[in-house]
């Protein structure tokens, strides 16, 4: 028996997701696209931070980052991913776990453009996830590298987009009495069907 119903209603996991985080965007007070971003390093120890969801394509979720932080390194060790998506105004979460490719072409670039400027001079002077003596440092090296690259600087070789092409997706609703309501879309792989399971909570 299919009872997903209201905000569970819906035959495409990245439409109900989408749908979801519209009307997070009305409700949050900040970052309604923030996302619990968990990989392994490559003795299989978890790490887990917060990073800026900015697409629900159809076929994937999209993030940006230096290709050479931790986060960055472990991804393409590994080529997996998982994150929650929790929104306390809604009480609903998203959890999704799947393969990882790397987005640098004409996408990453017009992000990349669209950013402001000291965003993006500031994606060219941190080398992310490494020491740092100071944050003079850090601001000398800004400082540099906005000297060299200008007003319009190019995005850096090291730095775009991953996708995740998810094999699960759980959507999560708060219930009374603690009775919460979870659906999960699971596939064996991005172009094998999904199955719907309703899990108890």
């Amino acid at each position: 028996m299919n009872d997903r119903t209201g905000k569970f209603a819906g035959d495409n996991p990245f439409d109900i997701a989408r749908g979801w985080l519209a009307e997070a965007e009305r409700t949050e007070p900040n970052d309604p696209n923030a996302i619990a971003l968990a990989t392994v390093d490559p003795s299989g120890l978890p790490n887990v931070r917060m990073v800026l969801l900015k697409e629900i394509a159809d076929d994937g979720f999209v993030f940006y980052t230096n290709y050479e932080s931790a986060k960055g390194q472990e991804l393409a060790a590994s080529g997996k991913a998982g994150f929650v998506m929790h929104w306390k105004s809604l009480r609903r979460q998203i959890r999704v776990r799947g393969t990882v490719t790397r987005q640098d072409g004409p996408e990453a670039d017009a992000y990349y453009a669209s950013r402001s400027l000291k965003s993006r001079l500031g994606a060219w002077a941190s080398m992310q996830s490494r020491p740092l003596s100071s944050r003079a440092a850090l601001l000398a090296e800004v400082a540099k590298v906005s000297a060299r690259h200008g007003l319009n600087p190019a995005r850096p070789p090291f730095w775009g987009g991953f996708k995740i092409s998810p094999v699960e997706i759980e959507f999560w609703g708060d219930g009374d009495f603690r009775l919460h309501d979870r659906f999960v879309w699971r596939r064996s792989g991005p172009d094998a069907p999904w199955e719907i399971i309703r899990l108890n909570p």
